[in-house]
């Protein structure tokens, strides 16, 4: 089992930042691929940005590509979504999961309970 608690969101004005957190316990994260998803009011969740195992390999949405890069730190179980440049459509819960399938865009086996970014205009 893989525990994931997602921190570091809130209210922000269009074009801020902000930096995602997501604290893994339970087993080493450093075995799992970590990916980032977001669901907005009204729609399905979507992949937004994933990170394999050593953190070489990396995968954006397109609305995702040159301002959430991803990171990790095995060593911490940690694993983050630096946002840049955010726009009001960027609002939506985000969540942070877990998985060890062949594709870094899922399927994912844990989840966390997700943390509520919004942006203003």
């Amino acid at each position: 089992q893989v525990q994931l608690v997602e921190s570091g969101g809130g209210l922000v004005q269009g074009g801020g930042s902000l930096r995602l957190s997501c604290a893994a316990s339970g087993r080493t994260v450093s075995n799992y691929n970590m990916g980032w998803f977001r669901q907005a009011p009204g729609k399905e969740r979507e992949f937004v940005a994933a990170i394999g195992m050593t953190g070489t390999i990396k995968q954006y949405a397109d609305s995702a590509k040159g301002r959430f890069p991803i990171s990790r730190d095995n060593a911490k179980n940690m694993v983050f979504l630096q946002m840049n440049s955010l726009k009001p459509e960027d609002t939506a819960v985000y969540y942070c999961a877990a998985g060890r399938g062949p594709r870094l865009t899922g399927p994912y086996d844990y989840w966390g309970q997700g943390t509520q970014v919004t942006v203003s205009s």
